[in-house]
């Protein structure tokens, strides 16, 4: 029956590979040699059996229940001294290898950073690890970096964050960066979540070593947003035993608020006595008036051919108090606009709108 090993490599990079043969599976920390595409690698088991079966960022978001992804290849066999010599030998090139690529980026000017160079344990196949704002076109320098080296280079754009992980640092509260040591996959942070948190929107105080915002802003988040939903809103004007008062702020870690009364005079109380205030002075229901009947039905119906028009609706539909809207001269639907008549003529317009001679 085959076994399960974690296997990690340089960068924090991991992978999980069978052990099949009948010998004792290796232990944690101990170097092995696996079989991949293309070739072989060295890498030290940090996980075997059950371990590496619940071990999470396998494709979870962090619960630890789903199973492991499909094994990339079989581990061969233990790795011995001159072979864990031998990568030891191939990290210290791996720096020269680093700034001959640099070189050769500015050489052939692509707007890319190099951040780390690993070669493979024999030696087949070099991965340039790269970050860039947009794509870029290096197939000129994979073609200049293979006959340079004479083996298969293979080129990898990463994020912020991924490169902070492969290359490893101290962040601003003095321990090794969470994505590099213990955190099993690397979800987004927005800058909502230090606004819940009521902290300084300041970018350096907010951002880790790698430019981004901190990944531990989301280990409190859940624990903030649901110990404010006991507490009222900021802003919000509530009746207390002194009149209305408006709420200022809200402490949740000492469950205390600051009110704001009308006459600008503030004072902290405490959550559990706020509720009580505010349970003493809980209006009491009174019963509605029921609402009034509706209009009888020959009020709201009428028949039109039953309506009788008086003489004085009739002059008053003549003059209306409301003032109408005025009307365009001219026809409508013709091209031109009438010339405008001389205002000075007697009653001019008036003659030739309604069709009399003028003569008479």
């Amino acid at each position: 029956m085959s076994t399960l090993i974690e296997v990690r490599f340089k960068g924090n990079r991991k992978a999980y590979f069978t052990w099949d043969t009948h010998a004792d599976a290796p232990a944690s920390g101990d170097d092995v040699i696996v079989a991949i595409d293309r070739g072989q690698d060295l890498g030290r088991v940090s996980a075997v059996g059950a371990l590496a079966e619940r071990k999470c960022g396998v494709g979870c978001s962090g619960c630890g229940l789903t199973q492991p992804t499909t094994p990339d290849g079989t581990i061969l066999r233990r790795a011995s001294t001159e072979e864990i010599h031998l990568a030891r030998e191939l990290r210290k090139a791996e720096d020269d290898v680093r700034r001959t690529v640099k070189e050769r980026v500015t050489a052939h000017r692509l707007p890319m950073k190099v951040s780390d160079a690993e070669w493979q344990w024999d030696r087949r196949r070099l991965t340039v690890y790269f970050t860039a704002e947009q794509r870029v076109d290096f197939r000129g320098l994979v073609r200049d970096l293979a006959s340079l080296f004479r083996t298969r280079i293979e080129l990898r754009q990463i994020g912020a964050r991924d490169e902070a992980k492969r290359l490893e640092g101290v962040g601003r509260c003095g321990r090794e960066y969470c994505c590099s040591s213990w955190l099993p996959e690397l979800r987004p942070v927005s800058l909502a979540l230090a606004k819940d948190q009521r902290l300084s929107l300041n970018p350096s105080q907010i951002s880790g070593g790698c430019g981004r915002l901190l990944c531990c802003l989301r280990y409190e988040h859940d624990f903030y947003v649901a110990s404010r939903k006991r507490f009222p809103k900021e802003g919000r004007v509530l009746t207390t035993g002194r009149g209305p008062e408006k709420v200022q702020a809200v402490d949740i870690f000492r469950e205390r608020i600051l009110l704001r009364a009308e006459d600008g005079s503030t004072r902290v109380v405490d959550l559990a006595d706020l509720r009580g205030e505010l349970d003493e002075r809980a209006p009491v229901e009174t019963p509605r008036e029921p609402a009034a009947p509706p209009p009888p039905a020959q009020l709201v119906t009428f028949d039109e051919g039953a309506i009788t028009v008086s003489p004085e609706d009739a002059l008053a539909s003549l003059n209306p108090t409301e003032p109408r809207r005025r009307r365009r001269r001219g026809r409508r639907g013709s091209g031109k606009r009438r010339r405008p008549t001389d205002p000075l003529a007697p009653d001019a317009g008036n003659a030739a709108s309604s069709g009399d001679d003028p003569d008479a």
